[in-house]
């Protein structure tokens, strides 16, 4: 079968089952089963599939009909411009998480010359690896209560090179920590539960609902984080915390009444909805 055809079929498949964009992700689909880029399909829609790869093909736009994320299927997704492992172990990573990246990395460099960090909640490791990509001289504690998360995070910092700087700990929040750090990234659970309930089939069936669900309002662990963060944090250290578009007031006003003193900032994203909550100490 040549690629037009087997393209052909695997769209109306795909469409056929409500998927959202069916073209896009049959043509990367099939770039992943080929081992080469979508340009590459376009060029030359004439050559054959093996047997093999038509094989392969037919049961990864299966898989997708079904409704499994794309980036399960083929085993990594792009995130700040890093080629991470993912599996259903661990949440799948979000551009809108890049924010919180990149104010991590601002205020790193800002820090001391080799600053600690704890990623809490580190699912795949998208954040504590891509902060200990840029922060060179940074110490990075990647925290999860799942060790198999755990062990996604520690193939992707081995797959960046950046293991001997990225330390897994298993546990709740920030209670494994050996030592105070000077900044904390958490993008922890915040969808709440009526929420969750009505997310697309892609998220609610096969994304661990662990890192997804905050309880009634969402906020069930960034309000905990807030009330025990302080002993772990060096003076004048920050806390980052990804939220939920709707949530700016309500977490702004938790992490005041639970970090008195502290500056809190609102960021919002590029669409400008509310996504980022900055929390300083003082000297």
């Amino acid at each position: 079968m040549q690629i037009r055809e087997a393209l052909t079929q695997a769209i109306e498949s795909l469409r056929n089952q409500e998927v959202e964009s069916p073209r896009l992700d049959a043509e990367l689909l099939l770039a992943e089963v080929l081992r080469v880029n979508r340009a590459a399909l376009l060029t030359w829609p004439e050559r054959r599939l093996s047997p093999k790869q038509l094989t392969s093909y037919r049961d990864s736009v299966a898989r997708r009909a079904a409704r499994e994320p794309l980036a399960y299927i083929t085993g990594h997704r792009e995130f700040f411009g890093l080629d991470l492992a993912v599996d259903p172990r661990v949440l799948i990573p979000r551009p809108e998480t890049e924010l919180l990246v990149e104010r991590a990395i601002e205020i790193g460099r800002g820090m001391r010359e080799r600053p600690t960090i704890a990623d809490v909640g580190a699912g795949s490791g998208a954040i504590a690896v891509s902060l200990a990509v840029h922060l060179t001289g940074a110490t990075v504690y990647a925290l999860d209560s799942s060790v198999g998360a755990l062990d996604v995070v520690a193939a992707n910092a081995r797959r960046h090179g950046v293991a001997e700087r990225v330390h897994c700990l298993q546990g709740d929040l920030l209670g494994p920590l050996p030592e105070t750090v000077d900044l904390v990234a958490a993008n922890l659970p915040y969808v709440t539960t009526e929420e969750w309930e009505a997310l697309p089939p892609e998220i609610r069936v096969y994304e661990p609902r662990a890192a997804l669900d905050g309880g009634s309002d969402g906020l069930d662990h960034i309000r905990r984080l807030f009330v025990t963060a302080g002993p772990h944090l060096r003076p004048s250290g920050t806390i980052l915390v990804e939220i939920g578009a709707g949530q700016g007031a309500s977490v702004t006003a938790l992490a005041r009444e639970a970090c008195p003193g502290a500056e809190v900032e609102l960021c919002q994203d590029l669409a400008q909805l509310d996504r980022l909550v900055v929390v300083r100490y003082p000297k």
